[in-house]
């Protein structure tokens, strides 16, 4: 593994202050995962700044084509809104220009010599206003303007006869797919490809370019649209496995013990050769929120450089984020415009420890989503428009030419490489039949389905094409379909025959296993004397590095001295262990969230930024020379969804490596709910695909009104599949924890990837204990055979005086403790519940069996009755440890908190009082 204490640095100790006053805030050369990328000078020639002077008007003109020009091309293959294509900015009286007036063709690339205006305006229609068409003069880059308009001008793209046939080929096969398919299924929902066959062409030349360009990876997101004619025509999933799925079967074998999913969320992983070259196309599971599956696909796509070391995780200056994995998403029209998830992922294209240098995007665009039409469904012309506010380019094509589909292919592909940002193809298309094939979408649109229903198939209009300029005949057309069809029937004989194979723990996952069914306790403990290096080097600083004066005298000052007088440790402390013996072990760890470099609360300070020059320190990152794993520390944009479901990706492709997000606020997170129960939760039981991230969720009652402060527990815990009348087992699908102490914190970290096998972890993270002089751990806690207890039980009361039991999670144990000491009570007992899920049964137990004079058994808890853990702990309580719980806490409310602080006080009153002296 890179060490990038080294970057542009050739020796740690003698060179690594002299990196910092090359650093800006946020531009981190020198910081694991992001260095700053220069943009190359790009100057106009002189010959060509000449010739446009001296033609100034006409080169008005040709601004204005490559400016307006699609908004007369006829790139919509229904025309239902049949709209007037008179664009008064293409009329060349506007600039003053005669039809015979002799002009420099020069103005355009790949032209050359005088001639009319006539004659330029034809070459100008012909270019920009075909069945394909461009917008790129908003693109802010000079030379991106430039190199668009000379690669659509003088850019020639032939399509040679063996490729047309094989187009062709590809179009039948689609047809005859989805004819089968509605023959053998016709109840069955498939959302066939018909009307868009020729989204085939876009990804067989993508093949092709893709082995031509070294590419060795493309990680590909797809909503539903065309999804089986992809699967099953060009990424060799067997139709058999797809028929077995249509018969109602599982996709994985029984021993998978899998919810399973829809036919059109199956994925696939596969290597496609070509030109006697591999690249391996990783097609995500996707959910039915359609653009959900965006970020997760450039979060994998990410840790797939992170792994090749490729770009910004590079020693190599000249290695580029995309340079050997190709991120790629397939929208769906309606589902593009109108969920808000999509400016979440484009505005993470370019953003620091999130670029994975340029998304190649295809929005399908069919007219119509679900029953509403296109004009009804946006409040802007082109289902691209939001490619603008990232300044990425779109190229509208029109889906009836499959050739001009590989041509903007080609010019999508080459400006991705070249520029390493995001591009846009406008597919243009219909959508033969209703949203899923059953439903009747003349109900609601009569006059597009009455065009749509009169028109030719794509794949016939390209038949007749062929056939009429000799490169195909009647015959070799039948032949094709008839073999095809065939071999699909043969297929759909074989589907009782058919096994699901074991697609799941293979290659890097390969060490690990589904969890057990059973509740284990991993050492997770770390020898103290590392740790003591680690705490130290964790705010260790260059000898020239401007530090903020509170910080040193409070983050680093303190830490230091707690470690060398051996004084417990705080929150921020453990973590730093946690994350620093990780990095010792190789592992990498990867800190995202808004404001996680300093910490929402001022306590992390993972990041260091200097006073005078910006630079940026990771103390975490220069503990040894020859450190093998590093940290990165993703600020994140102000997203919730979008992020999360990055992190989610990444997670789901790095086992060995511990993925956190932090939200800001606990409830923050519920902007992501939908990657929580489509992906977190669920992703697991439906594709057996297991992912290790941890959720960071700061939570705690303390007069912060409603959205700040519930994590909303209950949500998670109502997610989780752990059984009320059963024990428990590793096997839930959520973990789900309210740690106490630091060193419980550090346990759960460490734990996450010291097991074989991967949960995710929902941490209900704390505020207040931040800096609570009680919330300490001694060094002895993170020692080798320690571990997280579930269950922490009470070392204050005599177990014969306990007539109260109290149960508690979280923060709410530390108010009650101190009021039980301040009034002396020596019949309760508290019993802190650090795991929620799974239901630690053997450590209640165990406490319950402490306790033979107790009487009453209370769960106190901060949160509202309607919220927090009673929910979940009342019936699993009484049901499998045989005692009856009582509530003692808020009672049920429509807001987590109140906004005012007189009534906040009153509640703590009651939340205190009730458990301490009211219920005895």
């Amino acid at each position: 593994m890179l060490c990038f204490s080294k970057v542009r640095v050739s020796r740690l100790r003698c060179k690594v202050d002299r990196l910092y006053d090359r650093v800006l805030y946020h531009s981190g050369a020198g910081v694991f995962g992001h260095r700053p990328t220069i943009a190359d000078e790009y100057e106009i020639p002189e010959d060509i700044i000449s010739k446009r002077y001296k033609n100034c008007r006409a080169q008005q003109l040709v601004n204005a084509y490559r400016t307006y020009g699609h908004l007369k091309a006829t790139i919509d293959n229904v025309d239902y809104r049949n709209e007037s294509r008179n664009i008064k900015e293409l009329h060349y009286s506007r600039y003053g220009l005669d039809p015979e007036e002799t002009v420099d063709t020069g103005l355009l690339y790949g032209y050359s010599g005088n001639n009319s205006i006539k004659s330029l305006v034809d070459e100008l229609v012909k270019i920009y206003c075909g069945h394909i068409s461009y917008e790129f003069t908003h693109l802010e880059s000079e030379a991106e303007r430039e190199w668009f308009a000379q690669r659509i001008e003088s850019g020639v793209d032939p399509v040679e006869n063996d490729r047309r046939i094989e187009i062709l080929k590809e179009l039948l096969h689609s047809q005859a797919w989805d004819k089968f398919l509605s023959i053998k299924y016709p109840t069955v929902k498939r959302y066939c490809g018909e009307g868009a066959e020729s989204l085939l062409t876009f990804f067989s030349t993508l093949f092709r370019l893709t082995t031509s360009e070294r590419i060795e990876q493309v990680i590909l997101g797809m909503a539903h649209r065309g999804k089986l004619n992809v699967l099953s025509g060009l990424l060799q999933c067997p139709p058999v496995k797809i028929f077995h799925k249509f018969t109602g079967r599982p996709e994985f074998p029984d021993e998978a013990n899998a919810a399973c999913d829809i036919s059109t969320h199956l994925s696939a992983s596969i290597d496609i050769k070509v030109n006697d070259r591999h690249v391996r196309f990783s097609l995500l599971n996707n959910p039915s929120h359609l653009e959900a599956v965006n970020p997760v696909s450039m979060g994998k796509t990410r840790s797939k450089q992170l792994h090749l070391k490729e770009g910004q995780y590079s020693l190599d200056d000249s290695s580029r984020m995309g340079d050997k994995v190709l991120n790629v998403q397939v929208h769906g029209d309606a589902a593009f415009t109108g969920q808000g998830v999509n400016q979440e992922t484009l505005m993470l294209s370019q953003a620091p420890h999130f670029n994975v240098g340029g998304s190649l995007h295809v929005v399908v665009n069919n007219q119509v989503g679900f029953t509403l039409p296109a004009y009804r469904g946006r409040s802007c012309r082109y289902v691209t428009d939001l490619a603008k506010c990232i300044s990425a380019p779109v190229i509208h094509v029109n889906g009836d030419h499959p050739e001009l589909v590989v041509k903007a292919t080609n010019i999508a592909f080459e400006y991705q490489r070249k520029f390493r940002k995001d591009v846009f193809i406008d597919y243009n298309c219909f959508r033969r039949w209703g949203h899923n094939e059953l439903d009747d979408p003349t109900f609601t649109n009569p006059r597009l389905y009455k065009l749509i229903h009169n028109r030719k198939s794509i794949p016939d209009v390209y038949v007749e094409r062929l056939i009429s300029e000799g490169v195909v005949n009647e015959e070799d057309v039948n032949n094709i379909t008839s073999e095809y069809t065939k071999y699909l029937q043969s297929q759909y004989e074989a589907v009782n025959a058919y096994q699901p194979e074991v697609s799941y723990y293979q290659e890097q996952w390969s060490s690990m296993s589904t969890a057990p069914k059973a509740i284990e306790t991993w050492d997770t403990g770390v020898d103290e004397n590392l740790l003591k290096t680690i705490g130290q080097a964790s705010v260790r600083i260059p000898s020239e590095f401007n530090i903020h004066p509170h910080l040193a005298k409070t983050h680093v000052k303190n830490r230091l001295s707690r470690i060398s007088e051996g004084k417990d440790l705080d929150w921020a402390t453990a973590e730093a262990l946690a994350f620093g013996s990780l990095l010792m072990e190789g592992r990498n760890v990867r800190l995202s969230g808004e404001d996680v470099g300093r910490g929402t609360f001022s306590h992390r300070h993972a990041m260091l930024v200097d006073q005078e020059t910006e630079a940026i320190h990771v103390p975490l990152n220069h503990m040894h020379e020859d450190q093998k794993g590093f940290l990165e520390v993703a600020n994140s944009i102000l997203s919730e969804e979008a992020v999360l479901g990055f992190e989610y990706g990444m997670a789901y492709d790095s086992p060995d490596n511990l993925c956190i997000w932090e939200a800001q606020f606990g409830d923050f997170y519920n902007g992501a709910q939908i990657i929580v129960d489509a992906f977190i939760a669920s992703g697991e039981s439906k594709w057996v695909r297991s992912n290790g991230l941890v959720m960071l969720l700061p939570h705690g009652y303390d007069g912060a009104a409603s959205e700040h402060s519930s994590c909303r527990l209950e949500r998670f815990l109502q997610l989780t599949d752990s059984p009320e009348s059963a024990p428990d087992s590793e096997a839930a699908c959520l973990h789900v924890a309210n740690p106490t102490t630091p060193a419980q914190y550090f346990h759960l970290l460490r734990r996450q990837v010291v097991r074989n096998y991967r949960k995710p972890l929902i941490i209900v993270a704390p505020k207040l204990l931040l800096r609570l002089a009680d919330a300490v751990s001694p060094l002895s806690d993170f020692a080798p055979r320690t571990h997280f207890q579930p269950v922490i039980g009470d070392g204050l009361a005599d177990a014969l005086k306990v007539k109260r039991v109290i149960f508690v999670s979280g923060k709410h144990y530390y108010e009650l403790h101190k009021e039980r000491v301040r009034a002396r009570l020596e019949d309760v007992a508290i019993v802190r519940v650090e795991a929620l899920a799974p239901f630690p049964l053997p450590e209640l137990q165990m406490q319950l069996s402490k306790y033979k004079n107790a009487t009453k058994f209370i769960w106190s808890q901060e949160e509202h009755r309607n919220m927090g853990a009673w929910s979940f702990m009342k019936p699993r309580f009484e049901n499998l440890c045989g005692r009856k719980l009582v509530y003692a806490g808020r009672s049920e409310a429509p807001t987590p908190a109140v906004g005012a602080s007189s009534l906040h006080r009153v509640e703590v009153e009651h939340v205190l009082k009730e458990p301490l002296y009211n219920l005895k």
